[in-house]
């Protein structure tokens, strides 16, 4: 999921305190008395050719039609959530490993559609323009449509078939990563446009975009920044610690965040550069991030869910009450919530009292 974008300096207006003590919602900068030039200081401190398709690369789907009986009675059900997709007309999509995706109200989290999948185990969700939904899968390249929920299976020649992580450019195609590299597909045409076996890094585990239209992938050995209109790597950061890039979100200041199993760290993408490491994370296993329309920060980890103040690193809180504490997905600013998928099922966090609230069509029984 990408991070939600803001221009300015990032200097608001107002600010409130959730009772748990969680600070959103409203002006950072204005709370702690901080112009825009100590904002900015404190910031500081811290492929291949095109391949037609053929007629079967758009083939119909299986029918798969799970027994709700025998979902319920399986030994080890997963229920984790690992990819969530807000679309244009409001509804939240859920990426499940239960062999299904599904479209909530996110508003009352009232059950709106479940759609089978070939495979049972999702990795990612993107929208196109035109308001389709793709699904990365363990076994490929799905898409939904979401007016009849018809599921439209892919056979592109992907680089792998085991697909980490999606992201729509600035021009509407989608950038497909796998664990052998990156490939770029056109939705309106169902065409393979361009791939990248030979990635830097090899597995593209999740993806970015920067303010100039260029794609940056997080990989097993650190960052690789690739040029969207030509499929060619630009850049290649190795130096970050801990290796594994395993979250990207752009920041209002137009600067990545990254997460990895050792912290979280600020990047330029102008240059590459590392200009920061987050002391309030350092040694914490980053999974997710997000910021919310407010430019807090949601930090997803191995431990649990806190939101942070990235003008300062300030912890405002950890959020309590979601179904597990790894947390995988984040969706702010969802229905007037923030939406979180954990390992152990899904929930929402109230903007008023900040605190989780497990939804239980798609949680672990066992941890509600």
């Amino acid at each position: 999921m990408g991070a939600q974008k803001s221009g300015g300096s990032g200097k608001v207006t107002e600010m409130t305190r959730f009772k748990t003590g969680l600070l959103v919602g409203g002006a950072i900068a204005a709370t702690f008395g901080m112009t825009a030039d100590a904002i900015a200081a404190l910031d500081l401190s811290a492929i291949g050719p095109r391949q037609p398709a053929s007629p079967t690369d758009l083939a119909p789907a299986p029918t798969v039609t799970p027994d709700p009986a025998l979902l319920s009675q399986r030994v080890g059900v997963d229920y984790r959530i690992p990819a969530l997709q807000k679309d244009f007309t409001g509804s939240l999509w859920i990426g499940t490993w239960r062999g299904e995706i599904a479209r909530i109200n996110p508003e009352t989290g009232q059950l709106q559609a479940r759609v089978p999948l070939p495979d049972r185990t999702v990795q990612a969700l993107a929208q196109d323009r035109v308001g389709r939904i793709w699904a990365g899968t363990y076994s490929g390249l799905v898409r939904v449509d979401p007016r009849t929920n018809q599921v439209t299976a892919t056979n592109f020649s992907l680089p792998s078939s085991q697909v980490l992580s999606l992201q729509i450019d600035t021009r509407g195609f989608l950038w497909v990563g796998t664990d052998q590299g990156l490939a770029m597909v056109s939705p309106d045409q169902g065409l393979l446009m361009t791939t990248l076996r030979g990635l830097s890094g090899v597995s593209a585990k999740v993806m970015e975009l920067d303010n100039t239209g260029h794609l940056w992938v997080g990989t097993l050995t650190g960052l690789t920044q690739v040029n969207t209109a030509s499929g060619a790597e630009m850049r290649v950061v190795r130096n970050v610690p801990g290796n594994i890039v395993q979250a990207l979100a752009l920041g209002p200041q137009g600067n990545l965040w990254v997460g990895t199993p050792q912290g979280l760290f600020v990047v330029t993408p102008e240059n590459g550069q590392i200009v920061r490491q987050v002391g309030s994370m350092f040694g914490r296993n980053v999974l997710s991030l997000a910021f919310d329309p407010n430019q807090a920060l949601w930090v997803g980890t191995e431990s649990g869910l806190v939101t942070l103040n990235p003008y300062n690193g300030e912890i405002f809180g950890e959020i309590l009450g979601l179904p597990g504490r790894q947390t995988l997905a984040i969706s702010p600013d969802t229905g007037n919530k923030v939406w979180v998928g954990t390992r152990e099922g899904l929930a929402w966090v109230s903007t008023t009292t900040g605190r989780g609230v497990p939804h239980g069509g798609f949680s672990n029984p066992g941890s509600l």
